[in-house]
């Protein structure tokens, strides 16, 4: 039994509530031990919520109880790296939400510390568990498509120029989260897991709505992080990649991963450009056909039947991932992303900013 504690979470909304906890609770080897929030009137709050005693408003506390053997940072982005590495110097291992940092340097210093302090760690990259990534994982390996010549992408997040309060601190761009780190992150995470690393990228980073509404109050605020993504680059294999995620239109497309071979295509879509959290679809057509949906396995989708009660729910590859870091404990494997592919990612993220700072083409 792995005893958790959580740091970050609220009585009333938030991502632990909506996919840490209920993951946790469904899986027969995890136990949640401690809570932390921002203050003391919170944690107690939030403790009574989710049934959990050991309540904390200091981090070091939590991460310093004998009983807890993983430590799930699920607060804003800016913060990640204070409370990750306050974990990791206390022993633990870490489920860190992504993006793992603010930037590389964040992201390089956190993985440095957790390789010399020997702990496991996961990264909240878990679209990357998805039983449809596994499909199309191993249709590719079957060779239904051939050889892959290209693939692109395309994604809608956040539709529209209105924003929730607990969201605005995304609109600065300094900030590390936004749709370049979260949609695009997340997105092109699944891209290069499954069809390898770019080699080489060009991209555009364009801000073309800069004024943003607070949906509580109508309170206009300034965006100064991007909201149009797009960037086309060669991949390790040879085949060529283009990206586009977008934010703030009327509609449109909200996501499509299109892979095309020498023999066939396979076409994955979601409602929204988050497909950590979306179900995916998987079609697929060989030759000149249309493309038709095809089954997901049930090796696949049935892999832990405790998370059932789950699939299609935000907390369903969540679940998914913390199942999967348990067997990686047992069986000394490596199945979920930790923080040097969190690494790796950061890296693609860092070359499209100097891609679209300076209009070249960079190596990544």
């Amino acid at each position: 039994m792995l005893g958790v504690g959580i740091i970050g979470v609220s009585p009333v909304r938030g991502w632990a509530a909506t996919a840490h906890i209920p993951a946790l609770r469904a899986l027969p080897n995890y136990e949640i031990r401690a809570l932390s929030a921002h203050t003391a009137e919170s944690a107690r709050t939030a403790g009574e919520v989710f049934g959990v005693r050991a309540v904390f408003w200091d981090h070091e506390q939590l991460v310093s109880q004998p009983d807890i053997d993983v430590v799930a940072v699920t607060v804003r982005a800016p913060l990640h790296r204070e409370l990750v590495s306050a974990a990791l110097a206390a022993g633990k291992a870490v489920y860190c939400e992504w993006p793992l940092g603010r930037d590389l340097d964040d992201a390089r210093a956190m993985a440095a510390l957790a390789a010399e302090r020997g702990v496991r760690t996961v990264v909240g990259l878990q679209a990357r568990q998805a039983p449809a990534v596994g499909s199309v994982q191993q249709l590719l390996s079957d060779g239904y498509v051939g050889e892959v010549l290209s693939t692109t992408m395309v994604g809608l997040s956040v539709a529209g120029d209105v924003v929730g309060r607990p969201n605005a601190y995304m609109l600065d761009e300094a900030n590390g989260a936004n749709v370049l780190t979260i949609a695009f992150g997340h997105s092109v995470d699944l891209l290069n897991h499954v069809l390898g690393e770019f080699a080489d990228v060009s991209a555009v980073k364009d801000l073309r709505r800069p004024l943003i509404t607070i949906e509580e109050t109508g309170e206009q605020i300034v965006k100064t992080a991007p909201d149009q993504i797009a960037a086309i680059g060669t991949l390790t294999s040879g085949a060529t990649a283009s990206v586009h995620i977008r934010e703030a239109v009327a509609g449109g497309t909200g996501f499509l991963w299109e892979i095309n071979g020498t023999d066939g295509t396979l076409r994955i879509t979601a409602d929204e450009a988050q497909p950590q959290i979306f179900p995916l679809t998987v079609a697929g057509a060989q030759g000149r056909n249309e493309p038709a949906e095809l089954a997901v396995p049930a090796a696949l989708t049935r892999r832990w039947p405790a998370l059932t009660g789950l699939a299609g729910a935000p907390a369903d590859n969540v679940g998914r991932a913390y199942a999967a870091f348990a067997a990686d404990i047992d069986d000394g494997t490596h199945t979920v992303p930790d923080f040097a592919d969190a690494v790796r990612r950061h890296k693609v993220i860092a070359a499209i900013e100097r891609s679209a700072a300076s209009g070249e083409r960079v190596k990544v």
